[in-house]
């Protein structure tokens, strides 16, 4: 499994988070809010179609809506290999902060 970068880290966590609801339109927004990261759309599916590549993520065809003229459009998913990688990220990410805390605590008054 190779390292994830931080977008692609984002992207992952963010589609976990939707489960579901979790194509294009609402990752950029969940993104944005949860985040605070405005996506282009070029870069939000030039990352998606990378981690699909990696066999990180999947999609499948959904019904389209009268608001997108019955467009489908592509509902996303972790693959069992990509809710690895994310765990496995959060394991080097915590034993990198242990004993952090200290230097990091936020100023208080």
């Amino acid at each position: 499994m190779g390292h994830l970068g931080e977008f692609e880290h984002l992207l992952l966590l963010t589609i976990v988070r939707l489960g579901d609801d979790a194509v294009g339109v609402n990752i950029t927004r969940e993104l944005e809010k949860v985040a605070g990261r405005r996506v282009s759309r070029g870069a939000l599916y030039a990352t998606l179609d990378r981690l699909e590549v990696k066999g990180l993520v999947r999609w499948k065809p959904r019904a389209g809506t009268p608001e997108r003229d019955g467009i489908p459009r592509r509902a996303y998913t972790a693959t069992p290999t990509g809710a690895a990688a994310l765990r496995a990220s959060r394991k080097v990410l915590q034993r990198l902060w242990r004993g952090l805390d200290q230097l990091f605590k936020e100023p208080t008054g």
